[in-house]
C-alpha cells in the first residue's frame, strides 16, 4: 500500500512539473489580463462615496432645518479630516459639540 501511495505521489509531482513546463512555454502568447474588473470596482467605489456624501449632507441639512426653520444652513464639518481648512465667503461652522 505504501509503495502504491509513493508511486501516485511521484506521478502527481511529475505531471505537475510537466503542466508547469507546458504553460510556461505558452505564456508569452497569451492575451494580457483585462483591467475591466479593476476599473469597474474603482468606478463603483468612487460613485458610492459620492452618493454617500450627498446623502450625509442632505440629512445634515434636514436636521439643521428642523431646529432652525428658514435659516441658511452653515457648512458641514469634514468627517474624517481634523486639520486646518479654509472657509470661503464668510460661511461659518457650528461650534464643536
Amino acid at each position: 500500500m505504501a509503495s502504491y501511495l509513493w508511486r501516485k505521489y511521484a506521478d502527481h509531482l511529475y505531471s505537475k512539473w510537466e503542466k508547469t513546463f507546458l504553460w510556461d512555454m505558452i505564456e508569452p502568447y497569451r492575451r494580457p489580463k483585462s483591467f475591466t474588473p479593476l476599473v469597474t470596482i474603482y468606478v463603483a467605489a468612487f460613485y458610492t462615496g459620492v452618493i454617500g456624501a450627498a446623502i450625509t449632507e442632505q440629512l445634515y441639512k434636514e436636521k439643521y432645518w428642523e431646529d432652525h426653520p428658514g435659516e441658511a444652513v452653515p457648512l458641514m464639518k469634514p468627517k474624517f479630516y481634523y486639520g486646518p481648512w479654509k472657509v470661503l465667503r464668510g460661511d461659518f461652522l457650528p461650534p464643536n459639540q
